[in-house]
């Protein structure tokens, strides 16, 4: 047996239902300041250190993803391959 229910709802009306805060407000001031900021070129403004901490970040969760990988998959801190996948020998 299969079951489909749809739902015919905005997004403000999904934000109220689960009493989410609304931070439209918030958001325009922010972007009118930053949209400020770029058109004036202000003193002390530099993009790339608007988006710094978000790639520290993403760097950061990167490398952690390589270590797990390695973990689960038992490889030894060396790069080298094994020898009977080289040679097809066992």
């Amino acid at each position: 047996m299969k079951v489909t229910v749809d739902f015919d709802i905005t997004p403000d009306e999904v934000r109220k239902l689960f009493g989410l805060p609304d931070v439209e407000a918030f958001q325009r001031q922010m972007m009118d300041d930053i949209r400020e900021r770029m058109m004036s070129g202000a003193e002390g403004y530099d993009p790339i250190k608007l988006f710094q901490p978000y790639m520290a970040g993403t760097m950061a969760s990167w490398d952690l993803f390589q270590k797990m990988l390695t973990n689960v998959a038992g490889i030894s801190g060396s790069t080298a391959a094994a020898p009977e996948a080289t040679t097809g020998k066992k």
